[in-house]
C-alpha cells in the first residue's frame, strides 16, 4: 500500500517504538539511511541499523531479529519482489519500504496491513488495477450443485445441462482472464528501471516536518547524484530533481553580504554550478582526470595513438603548458584556474564534446575543503565496494557511512585515493578489451569477458563497481565501432567472483542511445535462460540484472540468452 502522509502514517508511527534498519549497500541508501538516523536521533527513536547486500542477507538478518521488532524499515531493497512470500513474517509486523527499484511488485502495492511503500507517487508506476491481477476464489468455488430437489426427472436433466454450460463457460472466462493476467504482469514486469531517490524522499520528509538541515540537503543532493553517475535515470529525471534540490539550496545558503552574516571559517556551505563534466579533477591533476574520466577517453578514443595525439590536440587548443596540466589541480597558477571552465568547454566544443558542462552542485567546508556531489559519489562508493582481504561488508559499510559526515574528512580523502584507483583500474581494462576486440557481438547482444589474471579485476567483482566498469565500456566501445547495428546492442559482462568455487558476476547493460529511457531488460531475461537450461545461479543482488553463475555454465546460460532475445 502506498504510504500518501509520510508524517503521519509513517513517522509518527515509528516515532515510539523500537524500529529496525536494514539498508542496501549502495550510495542512495547511505544518504537516505544518514537523513532517517539524524531524523531519529532529534526525536530519540530507538532503531538497529543492519546493513544487507543481498536477499539472502535480508532474510537471514530478518530470522534473526524478527522475535524483538514489530517494525521494519527497508532502504533500497524488498519494493520489487514479492516481500511477505521472501520473509514469512508474523501477521502483527510492518514494513516501510522506500526503494527506488521499479516496478513495484503488485502483491505489495495491494497489501493494505503490513506492506507500506514510502514511494513518490508522481513516478509514472503504471500499476495495474487490482481485478485484472486478483481474483476472489469463492467467485470461482460457487456450484449451483447443492439444488437437489425432487423434481420431475426431465426437468433434473434440463438443469443439468444448464449447470454444465454455465460451469463450461466460467471456466473458460478464468482461462480468458489468466490469459490476459499473464500478460499484463508480463508487460508491467518485463523492464526493470529506476524512481526518485530515495535520499530525496527522507529529505522531503524531514522538510514536511521541518527539521531538514544544510547536512541533510547535502545528503539529498548526493543520493541523486549517485542515480546520475551510475546511470540509473534518464537526464530529464535528473535534470527536473537538480531544480527541485536547486530551490532548497536557495533557501539553506542564503547569506547577504553584510559583516553581521559573514561565515565563519568552519562553516559548511553549499552552491550549485555549472561544474566540468570530469572525475576528481579539483583533486587530481587535470591530465589525468581528462585521461580517466569516462566521457572524455570515449570521446577522444584515448586507448588508440590516434587518440592520444587528439588529447595532445585539445590541450595546445588551450594553450595550457604540459607542466601545469600534469601537476596537481590545486597547484595550478591562479590566473590559469580563473579561466579554466570557461577554456575547457570552448575547446571541448571545437572537437565534438557538447556535454563537456554539467549541472551540479558543490560543498564547501570552511575555505579549505571543497568536494563536488560527484566526487563524494566516487569515494563513497570505492570505500563500501573496497576489496581489501581483511575488511568485511559491514566494515566497509560503516566506513563509507562514516565518510559522509563533515567530522570524518580524512575518511573521504582515504575514499578520493580509492576512486582514483579504481578509475585508472576502468579505463586500462577498456583499453585492454578494446585493443585485443574482447567484446564480441552475439547477435541480440554484445559480450565481454574478464579473464581471471587481468591486471586489477579484483576491484570489479562487486555488483556496482562492475555495472560502472561496463557502462563505461559500452560508451567507449559505441565510440570506437564503425559497425551501424552495434551501436544499438546492450551487453552482457562476466566478471571472475569466486575462483575457489568457480562463480562469476553476470551483468546486462542496456543500450545506450541518447533516447534511452534507462529500462533494463535483463533481469527477467536472465532469470528465463537460467531456467531453461538449469544452469546453476543465483540472484542474489538487489539489482536484478546482476547475478552469480558458475563459470561452467557459462556457456549453456549465454546460448539460451542469445535464443531468448533472438
Amino acid at each position: 500500500m502506498f504510504v500518501s502522509d509520510f508524517r503521519k502514517e509513517f513517522y509518527e508511527v515509528v516515532q515510539n517504538q523500537r524500529v529496525l534498519l536494514f539498508v542496501a549497500s549502495d550510495v542512495d541508501s547511505l544518504c537516505a539511511c544518514k537523513i532517517l538516523q539524524a531524523l531519529f536521533q532529534c526525536d530519540h527513536v530507538q532503531y538497529t541499523l543492519v546493513p544487507v547486500s543481498g536477499w539472502q542477507e535480508l532474510e537471514t538478518a530478518f530470522l534473526e531479529h524478527k522475535e524483538q521488532f514489530h517494525y521494519f524499515i527497508l532502504i533500497n531493497c524488498g519494493a520489487n519482489i514479492d516481500l511477505l512470500d521472501i520473509l514469512q513474517p508474523d501477521e502483527d509486523a510492518v514494513f516501510f519500504v522506500c526503494d527506488t527499484h521499479r516496478p513495484v511488485n503488485v502483491v505489495n502495492v495491494y497489501n493494505d496491513t503490513q506492506i507500506k511503500l514510502l514511494i513518490k507517487q508522481d513516478d509514472d508506476l503504471e500499476i495495474p488495477a487490482y481485478d485484472d491481477i486478483f481474483r476472489d476464489e469463492e467467485e470461482d468455488e460457487e456450484h449451483s450443485g447443492n439444488e437437489r430437489d425432487e423434481s420431475e426427472p426431465s426437468e433434473k436433466r434440463t438443469r443439468l445441462e444448464e449447470e454444465i454450460v454455465a460451469q463450461t463457460m466460467k471456466r473458460r472466462e478464468r482461462r480468458e482472464w489468466e490469459a490476459r493476467r499473464r500478460d499484463i504482469l508480463f508487460d508491467y514486469e518485463q523492464y526493470e528501471y529506476h524512481g526518485t531517490s530515495s535520499a530525496m524522499v527522507m529529505f522531503d520528509l524531514a522538510w514536511m516536518m521541518s527539521k531538514d538541515l544544510n547536512d541533510m540537503l547535502w545528503w539529498a543532493i548526493v543520493g541523486l547524484t549517485d542515480q546520475w553517475v551510475q546511470d540509473k535515470i534518464t537526464q530529464m529525471k535528473y535534470v527536473t530533481d537538480v531544480g527541485v534540490l536547486q530551490r532548497h539550496v536557495s533557501r539553506h545558503n542564503h547569506r547577504d553580504e553584510d559583516e553581521e552574516n559573514a561565515l565563519s571559517v568552519d562553516c559548511m556551505r553549499i552552491s550549485f554550478e555549472y561544474d566540468l563534466h570530469l572525475a576528481l579533477y579539483q583533486h587530481w591533476s587535470l591530465h589525468d582526470s581528462l585521461c580517466n574520466t569516462c566521457y572524455t577517453a570515449a570521446r577522444f578514443k584515448l586507448w588508440s595513438v590516434h587518440g592520444q595525439k587528439r588529447l595532445q590536440e585539445f590541450l595546445a587548443d588551450m594553450g595550457l603548458p604540459l607542466k601545469q596540466v600534469k601537476q596537481k589541480f590545486q597547484s595550478m597558477d591562479i590566473s590559469l584556474k580563473e579561466n579554466l571552465r570557461e577554456m575547457i568547454e570552448e575547446s571541448a566544443n571545437k572537437f565534438g564534446m557538447k556535454d563537456m558542462r554539467i549541472q551540479t552542485f558543490s560543498i564547501h567546508f570552511g575555505f579549505k575543503h571543497k568536494f563536488l556531489a560527484s566526487d563524494v559519489v566516487f569515494a563513497t562508493m570505492s570505500l563500501m565496494e573496497s576489496p581489501e582481504k581483511d575488511s568485511s561488508g559491514t566494515d566497509n559499510f560503516i566506513q563509507a557511512l562514516d565518510s559522509l559526515s563533515r567530522s570524518n574528512l580524512d575518511k573521504l580523502y582515504l575514499g578520493l585515493e580509492l576512486a582514483k584507483k579504481q578509475l585508472r583500474a576502468t579505463q586500462q581494462i577498456i583499453a585492454s578489451c578494446l585493443c585485443t576486440n574482447l567484446v564480441i557481438s552475439q547477435g541480440p547482444f554484445l559480450y565481454c569477458s574478464l579473464m581471471e589474471g587481468t591486471p586489477d579485476v579484483v576491484l570489479f567483482s562487486k555488483p556496482a563497481s562492475l555495472s560502472l566498469l561496463s557502462r563505461h565500456l559500452l560508451k567507449s566501445f559505441v565510440c570506437s565501432t564503425k559497425n551501424r547495428r552495434c551501436k544499438l546492442l546492450p551487453l552482457v559482462m562476466a566478471a571472475p567472483l569466486n575462483v575457489e568455487q568457480g562463480t562469476v558476476t553476470v551483468v546486462g547493460i542496456p543500450p545506450e542511445t541518447d533516447s534511452s529511457d534507462r529500462k533494463n531488460f535483463f533481469g527477467r531475461a536472465f532469470e528465463k535462460a537460467a531456467e531453461g537450461t538449469n544452469s546453476r545461479t543465483l540472484h542474489n543482488y538487489f539489482d536484478l540484472s546482476v547475478i552469480e553463475l558458475k563459470a561452467e555454465d557459462r556457456s549453456k546460460f549465454l546460448d539460451a540468452l542469445v535464443a531468448l532475445l533472438s
